[in-house]
């Protein structure tokens, strides 16, 4: 309606004033009407063939031009800052095997080509709280049930169990899950319940170790653990990989494995996505889904039995 106004101030009649704003002469004969009628104020002198503004309506006419650069300059300043550098605070969560590994080797990326950017990591193996912790990208190994959620699946992570070749030279190659039991066994403690996590298998679905040789609040540590030969542990595979690949840790029973569970790459809102945001979504989509970057598997070799013990 201000922009309707502001044209037939500058027009000799409604009609072009229409013909300059692409609609119908009875659209700025129905918004100046409109105007009159708000304003309590005769804006125009109408005639048939053309219309004179009043000094009312050049008064309300040059505020409604004010009132419209105002607004202009608002949405010309966003467009500005969309195409402006990338830079600002990113706010993220992962599990913390991903924050303190591979992860940071995707923030150092971008922060190279992008030096304005900053980040902010919280790292927690269960489900972070996006709305307290005004998280802005986020990475979740498992299944994501949020439809809010904006996710994007970027790799399926297998789950080993492992041990240390020092471990095995002690007590031997284990056979079968009860070998697994007799022998010392690792786990990492829920904090949300204060118990053990359960080991996922093919067959039972879950197995939760009656004693733990070792237990830990933290994945690393278990492995870190399990690394030093303290016992049997189940790991998820961009926990394995690593030492699976080094030799530091064998893989054993491949049949008790569950199928993969996806990790995916996510924002917690959809709707308009900042420029920082976006670009760092992006990247991690393409880093987590490069084998390079975030190796979950590990050799065809190293999955294999380990050796009995001699």
């Amino acid at each position: 309606m201000l922009r309707i106004l502001c044209a037939a101030a500058e027009s000799k009649s409604f009609k072009e004033a229409a013909q300059s704003l692409g609609v119908s002469p009875q659209t700025v004969t129905r918004a100046i009407r409109a105007l009159e009628t708000q304003v309590g104020e005769v804006l125009f002198h109408r005639s048939t063939r053309q219309c004179q503004i009043t000094r009312e309506g050049e008064r309300w006419a040059d505020l409604a031009r004010r009132g419209l650069e105002g607004v202009d300059a608002f949405f010309i300043g966003a467009q500005e800052a969309s195409s402006a550098q990338v830079e600002g605070v990113v706010r993220l969560t992962a599990p913390e095997p991903i924050g303190q590994g591979p992860l940071l080797g995707s923030l150092a990326r971008l922060q190279t080509r992008h030096p304005g950017l900053r980040f902010e990591l919280h790292l927690e193996d269960e489900d972070t709280d996006v709305v307290d912790e005004r998280i802005d990208v986020g990475l979740r190994h498992g299944f994501i049930r949020d439809s809010r959620f904006v996710a994007r699946r970027v790799a399926e992570v297998p789950f080993f169990i492992v041990a240390a070749p020092s471990l095995l030279d002690r007590i031997g190659a284990p056979q079968t899950l009860a070998d697994i039991q007799a022998g010392p066994v690792l786990g990492t403690i829920d904090a949300r319940t204060g118990k053990p996590w359960p080991w996922f298998l093919k067959q039972p679905a879950q197995w939760v170790p009656r004693h733990l040789a070792f237990a830990s609040n933290s994945t690393q540590a278990e492995c870190a653990a399990a690394v030093q030969g303290l016992g049997f542990a189940q790991l998820p595979g961009f926990v394995a990989a690593p030492h699976l690949m080094q030799g530091t840790l064998r893989a054993l029973l491949p049949d008790l494995a569950p199928a993969p569970w996806p990790l995916s790459v996510y924002r917690p809102q959809r709707g308009p996505v900042s420029p920082r945001v976006r670009t760092v979504y992006d990247a991690l989509i393409r880093d987590f889904s490069n084998p390079k970057h975030f190796p979950v598997e590990a050799p065809a070799l190293t999955r294999a039995a380990p050796l009995a013990p001699e």
